[in-house]
């Protein structure tokens, strides 16, 4: 009786080997490899080549793995009735589910530590995927054209007079953005927007003697930040900004007023206030040693 058992477990574990064996041969088998797919698909192969991710100097790139296949899928059958749609392979069509290819992609880059917030992020509530600004096979348009794609007003913010340089070059638009995802509003780069401005305008975060409380509170109180064509990203032109705030509790800020502002010998005209600026004295509006913003 302990012959049988033993002889039985005997064929059992046998076989099971050789269906484990079987079956990784099958699934090796399912992969037709990258040559093939070169055969039908040379110009996506010949951008996949030139990019990061047909490298092999690039550790753990897909072209140390299946090559095409490591995102598409196996591929053998697919090649092997011909190609087509009879058997599908995974796409990254514009049509595609956006989750199912950011899978495909975080398969390998979810460590990758811009990544952290992606889950919370804007662009993935909205469904974007990562090929609506990054190319699986090559270079796609860069900064900041790929952004324009979908975020137009953006574009004609930055066409008018008043502007950040980003057309210039100077600065992208992922200088301010995180645009993986972030806990701060709007996807900048800080934890609030004055926060995020101070990095390159320090000179304006203080402390001051006397502050000019929209400064603490908000920037976009005052400038717009994309584009304006008011000078120096003003939502208003001065003094008419100014006047959103500061009635004429202190002084006049009317046009003409029966109030005579400025001394001197001329006889007429003293109390016009027309074409003058608030700035004119109160130069230091982001916060001065001085009183209300004083130039002296």
């Amino acid at each position: 009786m302990g012959r049988k058992i033993l002889f039985f477990m005997s064929v059992l574990t046998l076989s099971l080997f050789a269906l484990g064996t079987l079956g990784n041969a099958a699934e090796k088998a399912e992969y037709a490899g990258t040559e093939t797919c070169k055969g039908c698909h040379e110009e996506h192969y010949g951008a996949f080549a030139k990019s990061a991710h047909g490298k092999k100097a690039v550790p753990d790139s897909p072209a140390n793995r299946e090559g095409c296949e490591s995102c598409h899928g196996p591929g053998a059958q697919h090649a092997g009735k011909g190609g087509g749609k009879e058997v599908p392979l995974f796409s990254f069509a514009r049509g595609a589910d956006p989750k199912a290819k950011a899978s495909k992609c975080l398969a390998c880059h979810g460590e990758s530590k811009h990544l952290a917030s992606w889950d919370i992020g804007r662009h993935k509530t909205m469904g974007v995927s990562c090929d609506s600004c990054h190319s699986i096979h090559g270079a796609k348009a860069k900064e900041p054209d790929v952004c324009y794609t979908c975020h137009k007003y953006i574009r004609t913010q930055q066409n008018k007079q008043s502007h950040h340089p980003v057309k210039e070059g100077r600065i992208k638009c992922s200088n301010c953005h995180e645009v993986h995802g972030t806990f701060g509003p709007r996807m900048v780069k800080a934890d609030s927007v004055k926060d995020l401005c101070y990095n390159c305008h320090a000179e304006k975060r203080g402390p001051f003697a006397f502050e000019h409380p929209p400064v603490q509170e908000n920037c976009l109180t005052c400038h717009e930040i994309h584009g304006s064509n008011h000078s120096k990203l003003l939502v208003r032109k001065v003094p008419f900004l100014c006047q959103s705030c500061h009635t004429r509790t202190g002084h006049p800020s009317r046009p003409s007023t029966s109030f005579h502002s400025f001394t001197g010998p001329a006889q007429r005209s003293k109390n016009v206030f027309f074409a003058r600026s608030c700035l004119n004295c109160h130069g230091n509006i982001h916060g001065s040693s001085l009183s209300q913003g004083f130039n002296r």
